[in-house]
């Protein structure tokens, strides 16, 4: 019965985002980005993440924020599927630590990663005073997507970088939360 409401909330993602594309190019405001936000939470990402991928990959200002929250979105639903279909230890456990002990390579990358998006939110800061040429939008969010949000976040607040921007104050704060499910889930999956 799961199976059969996954795939058909998934098949209305689908043709949601399609019908969304042609409105956004035939009329003026005829959007349907709140029907298709709760249609995402309630299952449909992976639906609305295929018509992304295949018809609209442009990325550009207007779209980064239901981007950025569907990529998200999609991580967290695949988590809980899997939770669901019972791929997880018998223990529920939170010792970071001791999981970065044993797979101290995560947390090497982890530590690399937030430095190089510190450093990239920190050029960009630099060329944007300096009137020079900037790191693209989408460059900073990937490296916060990819394990950099606590340093995508960090430079936000102490450089006051990109704070005004709903992407950046609402986007690297979910991702954060999904990468903190993700961390949780890799620590319990039973492997």
């Amino acid at each position: 019965m799961f199976t059969y409401y996954l795939i058909g909330i998934n098949v209305i993602g689908f043709i949601l985002y399609l019908v969304n594309m042609w409105l956004y190019s035939h009329t003026p405001k005829g959007q349907v980005d709140k029907l298709l936000t709760v249609v995402s939470l309630l299952g449909s990402s992976l639906g609305i993440l295929i018509p992304i991928l295949l018809f609209d990959r442009k990325v550009v200002k207007d779209n980064m924020m239901s981007r950025v929250f569907i990529a998200c979105i999609f991580v967290i639903q695949v988590v809980l599927f899997l939770v669901f279909q019972g791929h997880h230890a018998d223990n529920f456990s939170l010792a970071f630590w001791e999981f970065f002990a044993k797979y101290n390579v995560i947390l090497i990358y982890l530590v690399i990663i937030n430095f190089v998006t510190f450093v990239a939110f920190a050029v960009d800061k630099v060329n944007a005073a300096e009137h020079r040429s900037r790191i693209r939008i989408v460059t900073l969010l990937s490296l916060a997507f990819n394990g950099g949000s606590l340093g995508g976040l960090l430079a936000m607040y102490l450089l006051r970088h990109k704070i005004k921007k709903d992407y950046f104050t609402v986007g690297i704060p979910l991702i954060i939360v999904m990468q903190i499910v993700v961390l949780i889930y890799a620590m319990n999956a039973g492997w």
